[in-house]
């Protein structure tokens, strides 16, 4: 933590960019929603990107983690590495996603692990995919599992 001219506390997301975090900093950046994690089908037509309630089958849904995440992206070639993107390519995530908030220059909300002290408020607030996701191998067809979130 730093302090700013007015002796406010300011915290690393704060003084940082996305860039210049050390991986710890960027792991603790995710809020642990998931919501990154849900299959997503895009209209080829349009490129309107949307949302399903199937996550891979490597997601743990009680805590909403990876139980591979270290080799994800080789296990499932289609899962995407954010650190490997151009940050201004973040607007597809969730609008409630920590790495998307911060690179449009808002704060974390007060839900947020490294705000509130805890992991529980992200599904407290409603932001979690745990009450609702489901995973690939249970389903027939993602198209009747679309999504939509309110704003």
């Amino acid at each position: 933590m730093l302090l700013n001219g007015k002796n406010k506390i300011m915290n690393f997301w704060e003084t940082k960019t996305l860039s210049e975090m050390s991986t710890e900093e960027w792991e603790s950046i995710c809020d642990g929603c998931a919501k990154c994690c849900l299959n997503k089908l895009e209209d080829e037509d349009t490129g309107e990107l949307f949302f399903t309630s199937v996550v891979c089958d490597l997601i743990d849904l009680d805590s909403c983690r990876c139980t591979r995440y270290s080799e994800r992206t080789i296990l499932v070639p289609e899962c995407i590495d954010l650190k490997q993107h151009d940050f201004k390519e973040y607007n597809w995530l969730p609008s409630t996603c920590s790495y998307r908030l911060l690179v449009d220059g808002k704060q974390l909300p007060s839900w947020h692990p490294l705000v509130s002290g805890t992991q529980e408020t992200v599904e407290d607030a409603g932001v979690s995919i745990k009450s609702y996701a489901m995973k690939e191998s249970e389903i027939d067809d993602l198209e009747d599992h679309i999504i939509e979130w309110l704003e």
